[in-house]
């Protein structure tokens, strides 16, 4: 690891004291860190106090969406998943008093496994692998769905009457946000929020809602693909339909390479093993007994919101506030979502 006196996003002189007096096994000796992700969604990092490790997430740096990047709702539903079948990190602190650090955070459990975030992740997966890895990809989705959320306490934690009606209101504004911040328009982008409006599926009975379940948001064993040990970036989460998450699964499955390439490079292969979009449907649908009828919707609404969420990216890069590579291509990748989900609209 890495020792900073000071890095981007930490404060660790002021973090020392609040872990000494906040998380469990802190010796309030001085921290080091190092970034672990970060840029295109929240910042992680690896923090230590030279005896134990934790995981920290904050925003990013620079222009955030409104509503997004809220660290509260990612750290309660982490908390509240704990008890459950669903594996995630155990979450230990959350601060919201900006003198700490500049911005909202919380710290949880290191888990060490393997994220494949590039094609070269899965390239030594055996077919065996790779199956073994989507039927578990699918049932740990469904097991997301299947929580009692009024059970886990997160009862409140969102407005299921009008859900897919305010989703699509909401990445609407979100656009326009990136739009003010200097991101350049597409007119596709527009229209798709237009005609995603007109009308909206009726949605099956409401679930805890992942918002951006795909391969690189979760952690596998590191010795066995076939086994999901914990799903990360909790950050969109809420309750409401939970075709909504299979349909943004589905996009960067297999059903667009731009999609894809947005977080590992290339959408998987079946010819390396994993499964087919008909056999993932199916695999959900027997697990969660949810009609799939209207999941071409579904499919055409991830598109749109995810071209939003490469928008916001874009945005941050173009004011020069986000860290990493790889940001040059946002504006294409806005354009060939947005275009090609408003292709299918005009084939459905």
């Amino acid at each position: 690891m890495t020792d900073h006196v000071a890095i981007d996003g930490l404060d660790l002189e002021r973090l020392r004291k609040y872990f000494a007096d906040n998380v469990p096994a802190s010796t309030g000796e001085a921290l080091s860190a190092s970034l672990i992700s970060g840029g295109k969604s929240n910042l992680t990092y690896s923090i230590s106090d030279g005896t134990s490790t934790w995981v920290l997430r904050r925003p990013p740096l620079g222009h955030v969406l409104p509503t997004a990047h809220d660290m509260a709702r990612e750290y309660r539903v982490i908390n509240a998943l704990g008890a459950t079948e669903v594996p995630v990190p155990k979450a230990y602190a959350f601060c919201d008093d900006l003198e700490v650090n500049g911005a909202p955070f919380y710290v949880m459990e290191l888990v060490t496994g393997r994220v494949c975030r590039t094609q070269s992740d899965v390239a030594g997966f055996s077919a065996d692998d790779a199956r073994r890895c989507s039927a578990e990809l699918v049932d740990v989705l469904a097991a997301i769905h299947k929580v009692d959320y009024q059970t886990v306490g997160l009862a409140d934690f969102g407005r299921p009457d009008g859900y897919l009606e305010r989703q699509v209101r909401r990445w609407n504004r979100q656009w326009q946000s990136s739009l003010e911040a200097g991101c350049p328009d597409v007119t596709a982008v527009t229209e798709l929020s237009r005609r995603l409006a007109e009308p909206v599926p009726q949605s099956p009975p409401p679930t805890i809602v992942h918002g951006d379940y795909r391969l690189d948001n979760t952690m596998l064993s590191a010795t066995d693909a076939g086994k999901v040990i914990a799903v990360l970036d909790w950050e969109m989460s809420t309750i409401g339909d939970p075709l909504a998450d299979l349909g943004l699964f589905l996009l960067y499955w297999g059903g667009s390479s731009t999609a894809a390439s947005v977080v590992t490079g290339a959408a998987v292969s079946t010819e390396a093993g994993f499964m087919s979009r008909h056999e993932i449907v199916d695999r959900y649908a027997k697990a969660t007994s949810i009609n799939m009828d209207s999941l071409e919707w579904y499919e055409i609404f991830a598109a749109f919101k995810l071209a939003v969420i490469v928008a916001g990216i874009q945005a941050r890069y173009l004011m020069g506030m986000t860290r990493g590579e790889g940001f040059d291509g946002m504006g294409e990748m806005v354009r060939h979502l947005s275009e090609g989900a408003l292709e299918r609209f005009g084939r459905s």
